[in-house]
């Protein structure tokens, strides 16, 4: 049975248009999904589904979303991300077709992120707190070794926030991408000095506050704190924002770096 996909021109180049005609004649395509926007449930037989296309170095992904969350496009990401997310992958017959890995949507946490002004030495920052909505665990382990989120930043050069009294170190490589007054992207470095990649992206742009905008382009720098699911909470008020990431740093479980902003 036919389904209501939309294939973007980008994503017919990168699958070839055979694939693409047996997506869209009901061949090699879900009925039933989960959203990779927004996990929830779409059903490609009844509602306008989008097919985005995830590439890494070697792996390419085929993913499905509401196309009301998001259209038919292609994603760059890491290759390890890519790799963390597929448990096995199957019927890849070479750089131009595209596979589709059991439980892409499940495997990986979202990534919810809050914009804010923070207080640091008598001056307003921007900055942007980032916090899973549940464990993250290293990219092709199974997660027996629990939540890892903090120390894969750290090892990405975020840096152990234990006072919320000085302004981090810059992260270099690393940037937020931000296009006439929205939030698009947190981007990190390609892998062996490519070009960057998304290590968060929205899923549609997210507005900033005025104040927010013109802090940072001011300083053309923003700050991010990350901290592991549960740990700051979804705070309605700055100051809310500030006590928990106060209580976050004081527990040792908030990690953070400056990152150079990329727009306007």
């Amino acid at each position: 049975m036919p389904r209501m996909l939309d294939v973007s021109e980008d994503v017919r180049a990168e699958i070839g248009d055979a694939e693409a005609d047996r997506l869209l004649v009901g061949d090699n395509a879900p009925g039933s999904y989960d959203c990779t926007s927004c996990r929830t449930p779409g059903d490609s037989e009844q509602e306008r589904t989008s097919t985005v296309l995830f590439v890494g170095d070697e792996t390419a992904v085929l993913a499905f979303a509401h196309a009301t969350c998001i259209p038919s496009q292609v994603v760059q990401v890491a290759e390890e991300q890519l790799q963390g997310a597929v448990r096995s992958i199957t019927g890849n017959n070479g750089s131009g077709d595209a596979a589709q890995p059991q439980g892409l949507t499940t495997e990986q946490a979202v990534l919810g992120i809050t914009s804010g002004l923070v207080l640091i030495d008598n001056e307003l920052h921007p900055a942007l707190v980032v916090e899973p909505t549940g464990a993250i665990a290293r990219p092709g382990t199974d997660g027996s070794r629990g939540d890892e989120f903090l120390q894969l930043l750290l090892e990405q050069g975020f840096h152990p926030v234990h006072r919320m009294d000085q302004v981090p170190a810059m992260l270099h490589g690393w940037s937020i991408l931000l296009a006439v007054g929205q939030l698009h992207a947190v981007l990190q470095p390609g892998i062996g000095g490519g070009a960057p990649v998304a290590w968060w992206q929205a899923h549609a742009p997210l507005q900033v506050t005025e104040g927010w905008r013109t802090a940072a382009n001011k300083s053309r720098t923003v700050l991010v704190f990350a901290a592991p699911a549960g740990a700051i909470g979804q705070q309605p008020r700055e100051d809310l924002l500030r006590d928990a990431l106060d209580r976050a740093a004081a527990g040792g479980l908030l990690v953070a770096a400056a990152m150079p902003l990329a727009g306007t």
